[in-house]
C-alpha cells in the first residue's frame, strides 16, 4: 500500500483573470505534518476545498487514501477531520449542544479526549453560539473536528482568531496528533506556527506552487551564512581578493559569505589575519525562505 495519503496532480481551478490555482502537485506522506503557506488569496483554501471534494477541478485530480476527492467525498470524510477557514454553525443554542450533536454524528462514546482539547484551549462550551467571539468559534470548531480522533487532519487557517497563548496551546495539540502518527495538512499565513510543527512546507503564490521545502533541511542547512564587518574598506577589499568562499551584499565595510559546514574551520582560520569588528551568523527562517522564493517567482516560469 502506498504511503502517500493526500495527493494532487496538475490540480487546476481557473476562475478567470489569473484567479484560481494552476497545476498544483502535492504529495503528503502517512504520518507527515505538511504545511501550506501563502498570502491571503494565494489559493490555499481553493486547494483544500478541492482536496475535500467540495468543488470539482477544471483539470487534474485530487485524492485522499487513493480515493478520488470529487467522486468519493462522502467516503473520504469517514477518515478525515476538517477545520474550515470560515466557521458556520447550525441553529443550536450553545456550544455544548453543538458538540453533543457532533459527537453523536461521529459516534464518539468516550469524551475524555474531547474534554482534554476543551481544557487545553480554555473553551467554555456553555456559551451561546451566536454570541461567541471569532476565537471561541474557532476553538469550538477545532474541538468538534478533532474529537473523533481520525487518522487525517485537514486544517484551513486553524488559528485564525486565536490569541498567541492559544496558538501555543494549539501547537501543543498538533504535536500530540503527530505523536499518534496522524497525517496533518495545515494551511496558514503564520510562519512561526508552521515552522514549529511541520515536516515539509509547500509555498503558494498567485495560485502556483513556487517551492516545497523540508523543515529539517532548513533547520540543518548544508552551509551557514555569516555577516562580516571589517575595520575599514581596505581590510574588506583584501579579504575579497583572497578568500576562497562565495561572498555577496558588499557594502560599507560589510559582506555576507556562504560557508559549507565541512569548511567552517578553514573559514575561521582564514579570517584570523583580518581586522574584524563584528561577525554574525545569519539564521535562515521559513519566512526568509518564503520571501526569497516569492521574489524570485515561480521557478518553472509560471506567474
Amino acid at each position: 500500500m502506498s504511503d502517500i495519503i493526500l495527493k494532487t496532480h496538475d490540480l487546476t481551478k481557473d476562475y478567470g483573470r489569473n484567479r484560481g490555482i494552476f497545476n498544483i502537485n502535492l504529495e503528503v506522506k502517512k504520518g507527515e505534518v505538511f504545511g501550506f503557506i501563502g498570502t491571503n488569496g494565494s489559493g490555499k483554501t481553493t486547494t483544500i476545498r478541492n482536496l475535500m471534494g467540495f468543488i470539482q477541478p477544471d483539470k487534474g485530480t485530487t485524492s485522499i487514501c487513493g480515493l478520488d476527492s470529487w467522486k468519493n467525498s462522502a467516503e473520504i470524510m469517514e477518515s478525515v477531520s476538517y477545520v474550515p477557514g470560515e466557521i458556520s454553525f447550525p441553529s443550536l443554542a450553545t456550544g455544548t449542544e453543538f458538540l453533543k450533536s457532533q459527537a453523536e454524528y461521529l459516534g464518539v462514546k468516550d469524551f475524555k479526549y474531547m474534554n482534554h482539547i476543551i481544557e487545553l484551549l480554555q473553551l467554555d462550551p456553555t456559551a451561546k453560539l451566536k454570541r461567541m467571539s471569532k476565537g471561541m468559534k474557532q476553538k469550538t470548531a477545532i474541538v468538534a473536528a478533532l474529537m473523533g480522533e481520525k487518522e487525517i487532519l485537514v486544517l484551513d487557517e486553524p488559528t485564525t482568531g486565536l490569541d498567541p497563548l492559544m496558538r501555543d496551546a494549539f501547537i501543543d495539540l498538533i504535536r500530540e496528533e503527530r505523536d499518534k502518527g496522524h497525517t496533518i495538512f495545515m494551511s496558514s499565513h503564520i510562519f512561526e506556527e508552521i515552522e514549529a510543527v511541520c515536516d515539509r512546507v509547500a509555498m503558494i503564490r498567485n495560485g502556483y506552487i513556487i517551492e516545497t521545502v523540508s523543515l529539517y533541511d532548513l533547520r540543518h542547512p548544508s552551509k551557514k551564512e555569516f555577516k562580516i564587518e571589517f575595520a575599514n574598506g581596505n581590510e574588506l577589499q583584501r579579504f575579497l581578493k583572497n578568500t576562497t568562499f562565495h561572498t555577496e551584499k558588499v557594502e560599507n565595510g560589510i559582506c555576507c559569505i556562504d560557508v559549507p559546514i565541512e569548511k567552517l574551520n578553514i573559514f575561521f582560520r582564514e579570517l584570523k589575519v583580518y581586522k574584524v569588528i563584528n561577525l554574525q551568523e545569519t539564521h535562515l527562517s521559513l519566512q526568509k525562505e518564503f520571501m526569497r522564493a516569492y521574489k524570485e517567482g515561480n521557478k518553472n516560469g509560471n506567474r
